[in-house]
C-alpha cells in the first residue's frame, strides 16, 4: 500500500524494531544536526534512533514538510498494482507516473534541492562562525564516529590530506526520510552534483529504492572560497548490517 503523505500511520512493531535496530548500529556516531520528515512514521524512526544513541540522546530534532515522502494523490492508501492499473491506463510506466493530485518527481526533487541547499547554507554559516574551525582546530572527531562503521577510507577529508592543520568534518548530520523521497534527493546528487560512486556500487544499485531503515552516508565538500556546487562522495548506500535475521517489512 502506498502511504505517500496522505495515509499518516504509524510504525508496525517490526518497523519499531528496525529503528531500534538502527539506533543500536549507530549508537556510537556523534551527530551534530538531526532532520526528519513530520509524518509519524518518520519522528517515531528517530526517536528510535536517538534513543539508542550514547551520545546523541538528548539532541533536538528538526522536522521538516520537505523532508516528507512523494506526494501520490489518489492512490495514496491503494496497492502497488492498482498504481500500475493507473499507469497503464495513462500509456506511462510506473515509476514515472504521476497519479491524480500527486507531485511529479521533478517536484520531488526541488523539494530535495531545497532543503539541501538550505542545509548546506547553515553548516557552512555555522562553521564560519565557529572559530574552530577557521583556526583549523580538532572537529571533535566527528569522522572517528563514522570510521568506526562505515568505510570511510580516503573520502574522510581528514584522511585525504597530509596536512595535520586541515580541519576535519564540520558536522554529521542524520536525516531520516522516505524511500521514493530519497531515491529523488540521490538522482540529483549524481545527475546535478555529479556525485562519485564506490567503485563495488552501479548507477543501478545506487538508484534503486531503500529498504526500510536502509543506511546511506554521504560525505559533502566546499573547498575553501568555493562558490557554487558542492563535491558530493558515496561512501555507502543502503546499509543493512543492523537488520541482519529481520525478514519482516513495516
Amino acid at each position: 500500500m502506498f502511504h505517500g503523505q496522505g495515509v499518516d500511520e504509524p510504525l508496525s512493531e517490526t518497523g519499531f524494531k528496525q529503528a531500534a535496530a538502527a539506533g543500536m548500529f549507530l549508537n556510537n556516531v556523534k551527530f551534530t544536526h538531526v532532520f526528519s520528515s513530520d509524518l509519524t512514521r518518520t519522528r517515531q524512526t528517530v526517536h528510535g534512533i536517538l534513543e539508542k544513541s550514547k551520545v546523541c540522546k538528548d539532541m533536538t530534532v528538526k522536522y521538516d514538510s520537505r523532508l516528507r515522502e512523494r506526494k501520490y494523490g489518489v492512490a495514496e492508501g491503494r496497492a502497488l498494482s492498482e498504481l500500475r492499473a493507473m499507469a497503464k491506463a495513462a500509456g506511462e510506466e510506473c515509476p514515472v507516473f504521476t497519479p491524480p493530485g500527486g507531485e511529479t518527481l521533478d517536484q520531488v526533487k526541488m523539494r530535495g534541492k531545497d532543503f539541501f541547499d538550505i542545509l548546506c547554507q547553515l553548516i557552512l554559516q555555522e562553521a564560519g562562525e565557529n572559530e574552530q574551525f577557521s583556526r583549523g582546530a580538532p572537529s571533535n572527531c566527528l569522522e572517528t564516529s563514522l570510521a568506526e562503521i562505515f568505510p570511510l577510507g580516503k573520502n574522510c577529508p581528514s584522511e585525504s590530506n597530509s596536512d595535520s592543520s586541515a580541519p576535519g568534518l564540520v558536522a554529521s548530520v542524520l536525516v531520516v526520510s522516505h524511500g521514493a523521497y530519497m531515491k529523488s534527493l540521490f538522482n540529483y546528487f549524481l545527475t546535478d552534483l555529479k556525485c562519485s560512486l564506490p567503485t563495488s556500487l552501479n548507477k543501478s544499485e545506487f538508484m534503486s529504492v531503500s529498504p526500510n531503515t536502509g543506511i546511506s552516508l554521504f560525505i559533502i565538500n566546499f573547498e575553501k572560497g568555493q562558490e557554487g556546487k558542492p563535491t558530493v562522495q558515496c561512501v555507502c548506500m543502503y546499509l543493512q548490517d543492523h537488520l541482519s535475521g529481520m525478514t519482516e517489512t513495516c
